[in-house]
């Protein structure tokens, strides 16, 4: 038995990791290390949403890289698969059943209003039924574990809303207490912005590879916007792509780069410089752990397999449940 299944009383919460790309630093500072520090508060799960991935994947062999890619990724930044669930959406089929049984409670309406589904529509495009049942299928995801909590941002907000209405409906049509009605844990996650200063993301093009060799890391850092001023000089810290990058991953040190900033004589050069040191030093010794578990893919299937086995085994007591509720059994 593990320690997970040994952390009782306390919450659970569960988050979702979409694999539609090879993570970037803007994932680890914004999504990983925060999600990761859950474990010491409550049971955590944490599912690879790989049948999310196929409003956008389009490719087999790129979707399966992304998933084993990612896995190996949260595991080589800290995750302990005895203290908590890694799994594979796909591996726990209950989560279609609890989808078709929530999409008979909810307003085709309601799923009109979904962020993703109204921006396609608004770009003139032809949304497919993926998108638009999406968030039934987020729905799904989480009360099929018995959810207390879910780490959300303020503009993810809308689909755990989405998620409370239909729980509660169907608790009161076939019963209270069939599915836990889960809270939404607001993340204070941060912004952390790309090389040209806007959000780091995948699709601006903008993103430091997370598990880079240094050499190419050293040249995207070092390829960092900045103003002209000269080398005496003194230059504003603030609103600085490189200074705040360096305050999210080296927050000790952070006053002191200010500090030179500010007074001159310190260049941009050698801030980049002193960014590209602080996140090799956070990132070099998971880029070798990251490297030596995505080349064992037995191993990696083995971790989700085993994480999907209990992911089951509670998906199995939450169907139960909802079957017998609905008369279904």
């Amino acid at each position: 038995m593990s320690t997970w299944d040994n952390l009782r009383p306390v919450k659970t919460s569960l988050t979702g990791i979409k694999p539609t790309h090879l993570p970037h630093l803007g994932n680890y500072l914004g999504a990983i290390r925060p999600a990761l520090s859950l474990v010491e508060e409550y049971r955590t799960l944490y599912f690879i949403a790989d049948y999310h991935a196929l409003t956008s994947v389009r490719e087999a062999a790129a979707l399966r890289g992304y998933i084993r890619d990612v896995a190996a990724t949260w595991l080589a930044c800290g995750l302990d698969p005895d203290r908590t669930l890694l799994y594979r959406q796909s591996d726990v089929p209950q989560v279609f059943e609890l989808t078709w049984v929530l999409s008979c409670l909810l307003a085709t309406g309601q799923l009109e209003r979904g962020h993703a589904y109204k921006d396609a529509v608004a770009r003139g495009e032809a949304p497919s039924a993926g998108l638009f049942n999406y968030p039934v299928l987020m729905a799904a995801d989480i009360l099929l574990y018995d959810t207390d909590v879910v780490p959300v941002g303020k503009d993810q907000k809308q689909h755990l809303e989405l998620t409370r209405d239909v729980a509660q409906r169907l608790n009161h049509v076939y019963g209270e207490g069939t599915l836990v009605v889960p809270e939404a844990l607001i993340s204070e996650a941060p912004l952390v912005p790309g090389t040209d200063g806007e959000k780091m993301s995948k699709s601006r093009g903008n993103g430091i590879p997370l598990f880079a060799p240094p050499k190419k890391l050293r040249k995207v850092i070092m390829g960092i916007k900045t103003t002209s001023e000269t080398l005496e000089d003194p230059k504003a810290a603030e609103g600085s792509t490189v200074y705040e990058l360096y305050a999210l991953v080296a927050p000790d040190r952070a006053p002191e780069m200010k500090k030179q900033l500010e007074a001159g004589g310190y260049g941009w050069g050698h801030a980049k410089q002193d960014l590209y040191e602080a996140i090799e030093a956070e990132l070099g010794p998971k880029r070798e752990a990251y490297l030596d578990i995505r080349a064992d893919e037995p191993r990696l299937d083995a971790i989700l397999h085993a994480g999907a086995d209990r992911a089951r085994a509670i998906a199995d007591h939450t169907m139960a449940r909802v079957r017998h509720a609905v008369g279904i059994e």
